[in-house]
């Protein structure tokens, strides 16, 4: 059990004064008397200071802590701020005094504190505290004064957190206080020491809040999974530090959270500790009570089904970027941006993200221009979804799956293109010709194709999608020499 003790003599105070609102406007103290250092615990004690730093304390930015040797100061103790100018002392591990401006622009080179100057760097005044005599403890959240530093042989500690979040503060103080009174001569007592602030109230601290929470038996059984008695689960508990008892009906657990437990927040907690403590190997597994059976998304086998025989009849699959540059689905398409209905990103980091595709097309076509090296013919494909802005749905775009595939050589190969059509058809079970929901293709025009040589594909009496030979210009701007015929097909109504 953590004890806060009042001292026989005079209460150490520390008073806050309201040029601190603006920056840092929360102080707790504590003091730990008669405390027995070694190497090990003084490097430990240090130790954890800069780990709270690091997690709770957001890099310092919410809380501050310091310590000091309290044989060489006298309160009652001032936290206040002043302009950088008039702040002068001798910081921790120096040798002279210097203004904070001054050490402002020495820490800037230091590797450990230089991340911690731009918390006051720009404001006009920076807290500091001062004792009785108007020595500087410290200037938080950066550095203690040299004249109350710490040592192995010290034998009482002034503790002090300063920062913007009161409720942290207060954990971190418990936190430290905790920790390092079992090294106090009366172990697991804690000097407890006065906060005033501003508007006049008094605080004392720190809390050591215990408070108690109840959960019943069965809920924990039933959120692990495990069917423990009352008592056992109560024993569990109190073996993570959570003291519990069997309490009421026989199923209620009446738990004692302990000022070193900040993180038990709610009762999920508490069962989350059950189940620690339990251990989770020790859970056996057993399958859901409701009877699902996990099924393949339908359009995601579909799209694999295809890619394997895609791939049998000779083409190679291409992975492209989602996301490309504005002129890849317009300009270089003969297209003009607004009528595409392409999804733009706000903000885009390289010209190359620039819109989400409308069209597999140029995705492929930029993979031959990286690829022109290899052995013609090249033949690719690639089946994945595109992005159309759509004002009927509640993201305001929608995904299709399309297919794509693009014949690269000598001559068009048209015919090629035109076979590989007639093989996915075949595959997709659609007859040729318009009866029974079959497919037709009729001949066409497209910016992006060669005139007389675009056709629009109709299948269960929709559109869905164009094959033919690309312009010479489409293929001029996309740095290819070569003739080159696609098709790009939505798979969706196939489903």
């Amino acid at each position: 059990m953590y004890k806060r003790v009042i001292p026989n003599g005079e209460i150490q105070k520390l008073i806050i004064t309201e040029e601190t609102a603006k920056i840092r406007p929360y102080a707790v103290v504590a003091v730990l008397r008669n405390i027995k250092f070694t190497k090990d615990r003084y490097e430990s004690f240090i130790e954890l200071q800069e780990k709270l730093h690091q997690n709770i304390c957001r890099k310092r930015a919410l809380v501050a802590i310091g310590t000091h040797d309290l044989d060489t100061l006298s309160g009652p103790f001032t936290y206040t701020a002043k302009k950088p100018s008039d702040i002068k002392f001798k910081p921790l591990n120096k040798t002279k005094e210097y203004t904070a401006c001054e050490l402002m622009n020495i820490y800037k080179t230091d590797n450990h504190l230089k991340h911690y100057l731009h918390i006051i760097e720009n404001k006009p005044l920076y807290p500091v505290i001062y004792d009785s005599n108007g020595v500087v403890l410290s200037m938080p959240p950066v550095i203690n004064g040299h004249h109350s530093k710490i040592t192995v042989n010290t034998r009482n500690i002034f503790i002090e957190c300063t920062g913007t979040d009161f409720t942290k503060a207060k954990i971190v103080l418990d936190i430290i206080v905790t920790t390092f009174s079992e090294y106090c001569e009366n172990q697991f007592t804690v000097e407890a020491a006065e906060v005033v602030f501003p508007n006049g109230k008094l605080h004392t601290f720190p809390e050591l809040a215990y408070r108690k929470e109840m959960v019943r038996a069965d809920l924990i059984n039933k959120k692990v999974g495990i069917r423990e008695t009352p008592e056992n689960l109560a024993k569990l508990l109190t073996r993570m530090c959570l003291k519990s008892e069997v309490i009421g009906d026989g199923n209620q657990i009446e738990i004692e959270i302990p000022p070193t437990r900040a993180d038990i927040i709610h009762a999920c907690d508490i069962i989350e500790d059950a189940a620690i403590a339990y251990g989770y190997n020790n859970i056996q597994m057993t399958l859901p009570k409701t009877y699902t059976i996990a099924n393949q998304f339908p359009l995601n086998k579909l799209t694999e089904l295809l890619r394997h025989d895609m791939a049998a009849a000779g083409f190679t699959e291409a992975l492209t970027f989602a996301l490309c540059s504005q002129e890849d689905i317009a300009d270089k398409l003969g297209l003009d941006i607004s009528a595409t209905k392409a999804v733009l990103i706000s903000n885009p980091k390289t010209a190359e993200f620039q819109v989400a595709r409308t069209t597999l097309l140029p995705g492929l076509l930029k993979t031959i221009a990286a690829n022109r090296k290899m052995p013609l013919p090249l033949k690719l494909f690639e089946i994945s979804d595109i992005v159309i802005k759509d004002s009927s749905r509640d993201v305001g775009a929608r995904n299709y799956r399309h297919l794509c595939a693009v014949y690269y050589n000598k001559n068009p190969g048209f015919e090629i293109i035109h076979g590989l059509l007639d093989r996915i058809m075949q595959l997709l079970d659609v007859p040729p010709g318009e009866k029974k929901g079959g497919y037709v293709i009729r001949a066409s025009e497209g910016p992006a194709f060669f005139p007389g040589r675009c056709a629009e594909i109709f299948a269960r009496g929709q559109s869905i999608g164009k094959l033919g030979v690309l312009h010479p210009d489409v293929i001029t701007k996309f740095e290819l020499t070569m003739p080159c015929s696609c098709v790009e097909i939505n798979i969706e109504p196939f489903l």
